[in-house]
């Protein structure tokens, strides 16, 4: 009689472990993808949500953080070396699937994680968010991603830059082709500065504070934050750079209003609009695209100063609403209105200075939102395109002549810079306006390779800000 074979007994079922960090880090990809949500909108109420649970410290906040905006920045990257590693094309990966793999990829591949330790979180992770069965897929994925570092996989998954340019340099620094050819294209060159450029785009952002004139200073910040924590401005004199990045809103000054949050080159297109010489009075100033408040507030302060009044208007009531609130404890007069710049509310030349800071393509706050650059598409620029041309013609009939316009815009593609100022002045789409250029680059004092000029493009990889662009028009007729 044979002898049946002895069953190797089963390995007891064993409950998945909940990692709070990774967790909440999937929730957060799964907000952007899912209700186009951004990450630096998304993120904090999960972390401090998280942190009033007592389940984060200060470590646990910052690699959730890490993972986050890591795997928004290098998703193009990883997802051409994932799809290096699936037996169908990506579009076929659901999504929650991909966003773990994602993980995944950026703790093998962008952090100092240990690979068994990266595997390992992220099949529980997936274990817990996907079910036993998909983790088995993200485990065998993991496993052949890490059979390389990420030089090791660029080498295979990028084209020779000789071969194409583009691709080369939008795989291996995580940007749509589309996009290093128009950032190429606005900055000149050679290889060096497009790449010290796209390398830019991927660092960490620092977090910058203003003082609002009349209400603090950088002095007292820096007093506030400790030296340890803070550095001066770069450029502007109310700048305070956070060193270690931490709370601002936890800062008395910022609390109370009289400091905010602003990137440094959203300051210096604010003070280079109010620098700028004028002929005549300079008694009523304009923000006509205020949201969500961070300009209009330095400019409110500057204007109170001088004894000058500011309106600021938003098209957008909840954005009013943000500007009201940034504004509020202004010592000058000042109003905020919710009105469209295209129709304007206010009469024809009845301000001395104008700036509008026009809705865009943000392609020059990549560092701050890193989830754009794959959401963004080129034909969005014709789609803001009409709507940024009307906005400068209307700040141009609102401004009295010997007054001033700013057009700012937080994009360095040359479709919403100089294109847009050159057809407004030459009449394309309406009448010819009688303007003279102000040269914009002495009213940034200290700011080093600024162009040509008479306009100014910022950049983050000369001067740590974001790429803000400001053309400076005087109206003469």
């Amino acid at each position: 009689m044979s002898q049946q074979p002895r069953r190797r007994p089963s390995k007891p079922y064993r409950r998945p472990q909940k990692d709070p960090v990774r967790i909440l880090a999937f929730e957060a990809l799964r907000a952007v993808d899912e209700r186009d949500a951004y990450a630096n909108l998304v993120l904090p109420p999960l972390l401090r949500k998280a942190r009033e649970g007592g389940d984060f410290d200060a470590r646990d906040a910052a690699l959730a953080t890490e993972l986050v905006y890591g795997s928004l920045r290098r998703q193009g990257t990883y997802d051409a070396i994932i799809a290096q590693c699936v037996d169908r094309p990506l579009r076929e990966v659901d999504p929650p699937v991909l966003d773990v793999l994602t993980l995944g990829a950026h703790q093998l591949l962008g952090t100092r994680i240990p690979t068994h330790a990266a595997v390992s979180a992220s099949v529980e992770l997936a274990r817990v968010v996907l079910g036993d069965g998909r983790a088995k897929f993200v485990n065998a994925v993991l496993r052949k991603i890490a059979a390389h570092d990420l030089d090791g996989w660029l080498e295979r998954v990028a084209p020779e830059y000789d071969e194409d340019p583009e691709d080369h340099l939008g795989i291996v620094h995580a940007h749509p082709r589309w996009i290093v050819s128009a950032l190429w294209d606005a900055l000149g060159g050679g290889r060096a500065g497009i790449e010290d450029l796209l390398e830019a785009d991927n660092e960490r952002p620092e977090v910058t504070l203003v003082a609002r004139p009349g209400r603090s200073t950088a002095e007292e910040l820096l007093a506030v934050v400790g030296e340890d924590s803070a550095l001066p401005g770069r450029w502007s004199p109310y700048a305070v750079r956070l060193a270690e990045g931490g709370e601002p809103g936890a800062l008395d000054p910022v609390r109370e209003g009289r400091a905010g949050v602003q990137d440094e080159g959203s300051q210096l297109v604010a003070l280079a609009l109010a620098n700028a010489p004028v002929e005549g009075p300079d008694r009523a100033w304009l923000d006509g695209c205020a949201g969500p408040g961070g300009k209009a507030a330095l400019l409110a302060a500057l204007a109170a100063q001088r004894g000058a009044a500011l309106l600021a208007s938003e098209k957008q009531p909840h954005r009013a609403r943000l500007v009201a609130r940034a504004l509020e404890g202004n010592p000058g007069p000042y109003a905020v209105i919710a009105a469209d710049g295209t129709r304007p509310a206010w009469q024809p030349a009845a301000f001395d200075r104008v700036l509008v800071d026009v809705p865009c393509t943000g392609l020059g706050a990549l560092r701050r939102r890193p989830e754009a650059r794959w959401r963004r598409r080129p034909e969005d620029l014709d789609g803001f395109a009409p709507l940024q041309r009307e906005l400068l013609r209307q700040a141009l009939a609102a401004v009295r002549v010997g007054g001033v316009v700013g057009y700012a815009t937080c994009s360095p593609h040359p479709a919403e810079t100089r294109a847009v100022v050159d057809d407004v002045l030459k009449g394309r789409g309406g009448e010819p306006v009688q303007v003279e250029w102000v040269d914009a680059r002495p009213l940034m004092p200290g700011v080093p390779a600024l162009g040509d000029g008479p306009d100014v493009q910022l950049w983050p990889h000369l001067h740590g800000t974001d790429a803000m662009y400001l053309a400076l028009l005087r109206r003469t007729g």
